[in-house]
């Protein structure tokens, strides 16, 4: 699927988020060759809430989530997210209705009790971003490291890949 010529509609949750969506509205187009416009922030998910796990089921938030005329939507939710038979995710993407969303808490250091690093969650905001869309525009997972479609485990995973494509990748997006 070829992704140039498109939009993406950065989509907040819960709360505007003016600083993530301005420089991944800045980041994106470079990368996908499209332009991005940012959204009014979705009301807070509270019927996603799961008290017990103190976490927000991501698949109903997603679903929330409407790329409009777009050609995809890009959620952005400083929540933590999880799956039923994962503890987290960074992100998840729903392919057929050309949406996806990221989780901002467990990109930042602090999360982990480390100093901030607003450099470092930058860049891995991006690449979840990234990562995600790159689902939307039909990749799957990449056994190429260093691909920013290889799988993410862990958060070492995501700082050792990069934010690009791997050839074989880049070719399938025609980018």
């Amino acid at each position: 699927m070829r992704a140039t010529g498109r939009e993406i509609l950065l989509v907040p949750v819960g709360a505007d988020l003016p600083e993530v969506c301005g420089w991944l509205g800045e980041a994106l187009p470079a990368i996908f060759g499209c332009v991005c416009r940012v959204r009014s922030a979705l009301a807070w998910p509270a019927f996603a809430w799961n008290p017990r796990r103190r976490q927000y089921l991501a698949e109903p938030i997603l679903a929330q989530v409407q790329k409009g005329t777009a050609s995809a939507a890009l959620a952005i939710a400083d929540l933590d997210l999880y799956v039923p038979g994962l503890n987290f995710v960074f992100g998840l993407a729903d392919p057929g209705a050309a949406r996806a969303i990221i989780a901002l808490p467990r990109l930042r250091q602090g999360f982990y009790g480390l100093p901030e690093d607003e450099a470092l969650f930058r860049e891995r905001v991006l690449k979840e971003a990234v990562h995600e869309l790159g689902h939307v525009y039909g990749l799957g997972h990449c056994p190429e490291r260093r691909c920013v479609m290889a799988f993410s485990n862990s958060l070492r995973d995501t700082d050792d890949k990069s934010w690009r494509f791997c050839p074989r990748c880049q070719e399938r997006l025609r980018l």
